[in-house]
């Protein structure tokens, strides 16, 4: 059984994409930029990072798993500089967690604003 959570975003109908999908014990979260509700965003990439982290909780949470559930995660940043800030907010989050971690590098994202990306997968019942 496939389970579908939107995050809302005019991007999914659009792109054609989900915030999460759930297929059996397994939960994906699409990659996740930095969107607050009144569009703002914060040049600050800890603070990216954080809000990034935020809606993987959301999106988990509607497809019934938990941050403790998460066995992956992949940050995609668009400097160097960003690392030690995105790095903080995901030690803050998986720092007992420690999922299997990956962060890259890209040329950009979406919105040019944006300095941080994050997705995630999850296996219920693991942790």
């Amino acid at each position: 059984m496939r389970r579908l959570v939107s995050s809302g975003s005019p991007y999914g109908p659009e792109i054609g994409f989900s915030r999460a999908v759930r297929v059996g014990d397994r939960v994906l979260v699409s990659g996740t930029g930095p969107v607050w509700p009144d569009g703002s965003c914060d040049p600050d990439a800890e603070v990216q990072a954080r809000r990034c982290l935020e809606i993987i909780e959301t999106a988990l949470t509607e497809a019934g798993a938990t941050l403790a559930d998460v066995v992956r995660t992949r940050m995609f940043i668009t400097t160097p500089d960003a690392a030690a800030g995105v790095s903080r907010a995901h030690g803050a989050v998986f720092g007992e967690i420690r999922p299997a971690a990956t962060m890259i590098i890209v040329a950009g994202l979406l919105d040019p604003r944006w300095v941080v990306e994050i997705e995630a997968e999850a296996r219920p019942g693991s942790a």
